[in-house]
C-alpha cells in the first residue's frame, strides 16, 4: 500500500465491511479505514465509522481507540492534542505509515492556517499549532522566510500569494450568465 492509492485501499475496505461475515469486520479493517479517513481529513466518515463499530470490537482493541482519539481531537480542531495522539504512540505496521504521514498533512494544513490567519503571533502558540519544539519553530520560520523576533518571541508569517485564477473574456462571461438565466427560465 501507498499513500498514492488510499482511495482505493479506502473503496476496498468499506467493501469489505459491507460484505462481512454477521455484519462486523475485523479490528484491523476499522483501524485502517479510520486512519485512511483521518489521512484523508475525511471527519465526517471517520465519526460516522467510529459509532457504526461494535462497542465489543472497540474495547477488545486499544489502537482503534487511540486512531480514533486522533480523530477526537482533529475533530474538536485542538492542534496540540493531535499532535500529542499522533507522536506519543507507537504505531503498529498495519497504520503505522498512514500515521507517520497525517503528521506531515495536519502540520501542513496548520502552516496553511497560520499563514492566512496571523500576522503576528508568539513561538509558543506558533509551536503547539505546528507540532514543534520552540526552537523547530524559529527555525522553520526562518526557512519559510518569515520574520522572528527573538526579544519579543514572535514570528510574523508572510502570507501566501494569492492563488491565480483564470481570467475570462466579457464575451465567455456573458456566454455563461445567458446559459443561467436560459436554465432558470426552463
Amino acid at each position: 500500500m501507498t499513500l498514492d492509492n488510499l482511495n482505493t485501499v479506502a473503496a476496498e475496505l468499506e467493501k469489505q465491511e459491507l460484505q462481512a461475515q454477521g455484519g462486523v469486520s475485523s479490528p484491523l479493517l476499522y483501524t485502517k479505514l479510520l486512519a485512511i479517513y483521518l489521512y484523508q481529513n475525511d471527519l465526517c466518515n471517520a465519526k460516522f465509522l467510529w459509532k457504526r463499530i461494535p462497542s465489543s470490537v472497540k474495547a477488545g482493541h486499544p489502537e482503534l481507540e487511540l486512531v480514533w482519539s486522533v480523530g477526537r481531537a482533529m475533530w474538536k480542531r485542538d492542534a496540540p492534542a493531535v499532535f500529542t495522539a499522533l507522536n506519543g504512540t507507537q504505531w503498529s505496521e498495519n497504520v503505522g505509515p498512514i500515521m507517520r504521514s497525517l503528521v506531515g498533512k495536519v502540520r501542513e494544513r496548520g502552516l496553511r492556517l497560520v499563514a492566512q490567519a496571523y500576522s503576528s503571533l508568539s513561538i509558543d502558540t506558533c509551536s503547539s499549532l505546528l507540532g514543534l519544539s520552540p526552537s523547530e519553530v524559529v527555525e522553520f520560520a526562518n526557512q519559510q522566510g518569515w520574520g522572528v523576533d527573538d526579544n519579543k518571541m514572535m514570528i510574523s508569517p508572510v502570507r501566501p500569494p494569492p492563488p491565480i485564477t483564470h481570467i475570462t473574456s466579457s464575451e465567455d462571461q456573458l456566454h455563461k450568465l445567458t446559459d443561467f438565466v436560459a436554465f432558470l427560465e426552463n
